[in-house]
Parts: structure tokens; sequence; C-alpha cells
């Protein structure tokens, strides 16, 4: 399973990374109805640091983004796994494909910390060098503010005669 596939399946919601119920039973290979089974039978696995249960606004806040049943809508509200959640799903869910899956999903999610953290790290690097140096930032920013007003100007309907 590629790694890219699962990172597209990884939400922010509520300040965390989650991964939702159906995206989850799809790489699975199973159905939603038999994971949601499954963790509902093994519930005291689950705290709400592991899975919540999304809101109808967050629900609906990914409304493009999700696939719905074929009665016209989702029945249920999806559940939202964290890291945590997924790695605990591996032992509610045992076979092979489950095992599987959950090693990619990891390597994922540890994947987008890298990434986080990597980013955090040239932000905190970009600030200091802007510190350093404020009249060639603002030289920069300058130049950069009045090609996009440039731009905005030619986009504009001319008033008065037209030839």
């Amino acid at each position: 399973m590629e790694i890219e596939v699962i990172k597209n399946k990884i939400f922010e919601i509520r300040g965390q990374k989650v991964m939702l119920d159906f995206d989850l039973a799809q790489l699975y290979e199973t159905s939603t109805k038999v994971l949601k089974q499954a963790v509902r039978r093994n519930i005291n696995r689950f705290p709400d640091d592991f899975m919540f249960e999304l809101a109808p606004i967050e629900l609906e806040s990914l409304r493009s983004q999700i696939v719905t049943s074929n009665r016209g809508g989702l029945r249920y509200m999806p559940f939202a796994f964290t890291e945590q959640g997924v790695a605990m799903l591996s032992s509610v869910l045992n076979n092979e494909k489950a095992i599987e899956i959950n090693i990619a999903i990891i390597r994922s999610f540890v994947s987008l910390r890298k990434f986080a953290l990597n980013y955090e790290e040239l932000t905190k690097r970009l600030t200091e060098i802007e510190n350093q140096f404020p009249d060639i930032y603002k030289a920069l920013n300058y130049l950069v503010d009045k090609d996009t007003d440039a731009n905005k100007n030619k986009d504009r309907n001319k008033i008065g005669y037209k030839k």
C-alpha cells in the first residue's frame, strides 16, 4: 500500500490528525458496518483520545470529501480514529490484512509528523534570517506586492469612452 494514498485519507479534525471509519474499512477491505461493530464490541479499548464520533457540523465541513451510502447519505455519524486508535484497531481486527494496513498507516502518520516538524523548523529559520536583514525583506515584499497590485488592475474593466 502506498503511503501517499493513505496520507490523502488523513484529515485534521478537532486539532488532531485522524482517519475516518469508512476510509479505514476500505483500506482493510471490509465493510464500515463490520468495522464499527468490532469497535463497539471493544469500546473500552477506544478512549476519547483514540476515537471520537464526528458531530454533524464536522461532517458537513467534510461533505465534499465523504463517500455517501447508496440510500442518499450517511446513516450514522462516522468515527474518527487518531493514530493511537488506528494502532488499537489492529488488535480488534486481528487478521493479516489489518496488520499490514496498520503498519502502512502508522508510517504515514510518522511521515506527516516529520514533515510538520521540518516545516516548523524552516519557518523559524526564515524568521531569523528576516530579522537579520529587515531592509532586504521590506524591498522584496514591496516588489511582490507591486506585482500583485499591477495584476489586479489589469483585470478591471476600464471606465469611460472606448475607442
